[in-house]
């Protein structure tokens, strides 16, 4: 209702929930002298010589349109990098599309693969925004349940039972967030013959891949007959601190991403310029503050683990990769939503509820390890005592 008339009815987009994760940011908001383990974000400042190559192109006027697709030296260091690293050559010229974010680059995948009704399986637990992705595009999610004894990755079994005439893609994210799962050759073998045996697309996210502490990392595009069907997705802002640069990138076969840049045209046209500039130093010369960071975080991860150990009820299965320890709290005997806002009022201690993430996080909280290791030693401390007190 607005001035006394009634309105049509908005979009069905506008029905989508908040997310839990926001949800107990926004409960922690007035409250002093919290610890909040509840962010995926590095504590990190970006790297001088980032910083300094956008400022450069700043100075040299770098601050009109370019291509939808990116400036061309983007492009170029994206397919150095993942050949390298990823062992998948792509062409800069047609397979490479800068985005702002990984999270438009998810987007920009979903409104290309999916008519309305068509469905993609997704983790359950998984990162909550794949739903947004898949919906606000008219697709179907379908959360695929993962379970702790796997490593909770997907198996043949689980992935093969979900599917249906109706089944577009599989989204697929390694190293893992909530859960820290790294899914290794094997899982990414059955992942990819599911795929081949249904002619299914994967868009595989892997924004954390830098982030790994054991296994091997496998990009699903390199296995046997995976990359025409598969769209990669990378972005600065983990790797090299950067989440408010908003540079991702995805990369895929000429025959699909070939067509995204249209796409791209009608929604922010083209990534901000001198921020591109950046990107490129971050991606040629950024080696050094990836081990930094990464032997930070492993420090961080092995003192997490160290607490865990010291608190009854409570358990980890130790994440391979990313930044983050999916804790089973089951033998507290508490929900996963209750346990996360007692604790915060009792303790002042922030994290998010496992059912944040979907039905199979039930029983679980997440805490980002993207904090210093003095401030993991006293928020453990804090759970600790909430604990001991149930």
């Amino acid at each position: 209702m607005t001035g006394g008339q009634k309105m049509k009815k908005l979009s069905d987009a506008t029905l989508l929930p908040q997310s839990g994760i926001r949800r107990m940011f926004d409960l922690a908001k007035n409250k002093e002298n919290t610890i909040s383990f509840v962010l995926g974000e590095p504590d990190f400042d970006t790297p001088k010589n980032v910083i300094k190559a956008a400022q450069k192109a700043l100075e040299e006027g770098q601050t009109h349109y370019t291509d939808n697709s990116g400036i061309l030296p983007l492009r170029q260091a994206i397919a150095r990098e993942t050949k390298k690293y990823d062992h998948v050559a792509y062409n800069p010229e047609n397979e490479i599309l800068v985005c702002t974010g990984g999270m438009e680059a998810l987007y920009l995948s979903m409104a290309t693969l999916l008519d309305p009704g068509d469905e993609v399986l997704i983790s359950d637990p998984c990162y909550a925004n794949y739903y947004g992705q898949i919906s606000m595009n008219h697709g179907v999610p379908v959360p695929v349940p993962v379970y702790e004894e796997n490593g909770f990755n997907f198996t043949y079994e689980g992935l093969s039972k979900a599917v249906t005439d109706k089944t577009k893609a599989i989204l697929l994210n390694s190293p893992c967030n909530p859960t820290g799962a790294v899914a290794g050759r094997e899982v990414m073998e059955d992942i990819a013959r599911v795929a081949l045996e249904h002619d299914l697309y994967v868009v595989y996210d892997a924004v954390y891949k830098h982030l790994l502490y054991e296994g091997e990392y496998v990009n699903i595009a390199s296995l046997d007959g995976m990359k025409n069907r598969t769209i990669y997705i990378d972005s600065c802002s983990k790797t090299y601190a950067m989440t408010g640069w908003r540079i991702g990138y995805l990369a895929g076969p000429r025959e699909i991403v070939s067509l995204m840049p249209k796409l791209q045209e009608n929604v922010p046209s083209c990534v901000t310029t001198f921020a591109q500039y950046g990107a490129v130093e971050a991606i040629s010369n950024g080696q050094e503050s990836i081990k930094q960071m990464h032997d930070q975080y492993a420090e961080r991860r092995k003192a997490l683990l160290e607490c865990i150990e010291n608190i009854e009820k409570i358990s980890c299965r130790p994440p391979k990769g990313a930044f983050y320890a999916f804790i089973n709290i089951k033998k507290t005997g508490l929900g996963s939503e209750e346990f996360a806002e007692r604790l915060l009022n009792q303790q002042g201690v922030v994290v998010a509820p496992g059912s944040a993430f979907g039905e199979q996080g039930e029983g679980y909280i997440r805490i980002s390890y993207a904090t210093s290791v003095e401030t993991i030693r006293k928020g453990m401390e804090r759970i600790q005592k909430f604990v001991e007190s149930l």
